[in-house]
């Protein structure tokens, strides 16, 4: 009974116009505000996820989940390792690669390049760059065809298109009568690819994988094996249990550990942005101090009167502070679903604006994302809407403590 009627005198004098008019239009700005930083923060913090998910999707796409490579540089017996890694649980496939880096030339353009030797016909399995052809296809990279397909920008750079040759070098050399020469091989560009990612698409090059062995002289070894998970994020723990599997002796490595400075660095700014824009949640919470400072100053006639009928100090306390958590749940509650709603339609959002003002924000010319995905994640939906409730709570012991040391005799006497 005493919490329902702590509940009761709360929501009146939230709501009430009594005196100062003013006093709930002031609770409603502190709610505005309060569900506006929570909107921006989780807005931001999902644009900061989509750009995550879709730099790991175009990563992927060119680079396998986890590689298994022989200590030397070459594997041997790559298919009694290939058998076995398939015998893991967790692996869906195991594809053998030959790579090794290599210069370019086309007339006078010159280029370095890491080229790979690829099974076309297993390739699908390790990635999915034969989806992301702009021109020509993997399945051209047959046996003895000395075909390549080369990143657009690797392509541009070298002025070279489908059809045309490029002169690829060896960095081994070979000796001659003349002297020790660099091995050279012309081969035809039979495609492009573009994965969206710069490094890739300026700097690999794809051949079959027994053109590959003849040019870099491998034999019947390969470089590694490259594996695709069920689940990408379990690559560290499997691709050590194959290693173990097969008696130790070999190098492995994966995709969290090839590309850890860059996820490491959108991981931290994202804490950054968090913490910087938790500064608006921060200023709505003190928002809520004024406020209920004010109604305190309003209401102390009323608290004394409330004081003379029986009423405690932790009654008085406790129905100013329900006042705050109102205000901060409200302002929570609304924040998080307009940051919500904002973030699944925050593409089509930024098209009509950009149509509205004629201009485009993320030129394609320039960045490799013209568009802003968003992908919202609960766990990040929850530590916001937790933040900021905790935040208003706080806020709202000064003002409640404030009330409850009110004596009846001193507010009767000044009002």
């Amino acid at each position: 009974m005493t919490r329902f009627y702590e509940w009761w005198i709360g929501t009146r004098y939230l709501s009430s116009t009594h005196r100062r008019g003013f006093v709930s239009i002031v609770a409603l700005i502190s709610v505005l505000g309060l569900m506006l930083g929570v909107a921006v923060l989780i807005v931001v913090l999902s644009v900061m996820n989509g750009f995550e998910r879709e730099l790991r999707t175009r990563i992927l796409a060119v680079t396998a989940h986890a590689t298994l490579m022989g200590l030397e540089g070459t594997l041997a017996d790559w298919r009694g390792a290939q058998a076995a890694a398939l015998r893991t649980p967790g692996v869906r496939a195991a594809v053998p690669y030959v790579e090794s880096q290599a210069m370019l030339a086309r007339g006078e353009a010159i280029a370095g390049a890491q080229v790979r030797g690829i099974e076309p016909a297993q390739e699908g399995r390790a990635d999915s760059l034969g989806e992301r052809m702009r021109a020509g296809s993997l399945a051209s990279l047959t046996p003895g065809s000395w075909h390549v397909v080369l990143g657009d920008e690797l392509a541009r750079e070298l002025g070279a298109t489908v059809g045309e040759s490029v002169v690829l070098i060896a960095p081994e050399g070979a000796a001659t009568p003349t002297g020790v020469m660099p091995r050279m091989r012309r081969f035809t560009v039979s495609g492009i690819f573009s994965s969206g990612m710069y490094e890739f698409d300026r700097g690999l090059a794809l051949v079959n994988l027994g053109d590959a062995a003849r040019l870099f002289r491998t034999g019947d070894r390969v470089t590694g094996l490259r594996l695709e998970m069920a689940d990408a994020f379990a690559a560290p723990r499997i691709v050590r249990e194959v290693a173990l599997a097969l008696g130790g002796g070999y190098y492995v490595s994966d995709w969290t550990r090839n590309h850890a400075n860059f996820f490491r660095s959108i991981e931290i700014t994202k804490s950054l942005m968090f913490v910087i824009l938790l500064m608006i949640v921060a200023v709505a919470a003190f928002n809520i101090v004024a406020t209920l400072v004010m109604i305190v100053k309003d209401k102390q006639p009323d608290i004394a009167i409330l004081r003379t009928l029986g009423a405690g100090p932790r009654n008085v306390l406790g129905a100013f502070a329900i006042q705050g958590v109102l205000i901060g749940l409200a302002g929570t509650a609304l924040g998080a679903g307009l940051g919500i709603l904002v973030a699944r339609h925050l593409e089509s959002l930024v098209r009509a604006l950009e149509r509205a003002l004629g201009t485009q924000f993320l030129d394609a010319r320039v960045y490799y994302m013209s568009d802003l995905p968003a992908f919202v994640q609960w766990q990040d939906v929850a530590q916001v809407c937790g933040v900021a409730f905790a935040l208003c709570a706080l806020a709202t012991l000064y003002p409640a403590w404030r009330a409850a040391r009110t004596s009846p005799a001193e507010a009767l006497r000044h009002d």
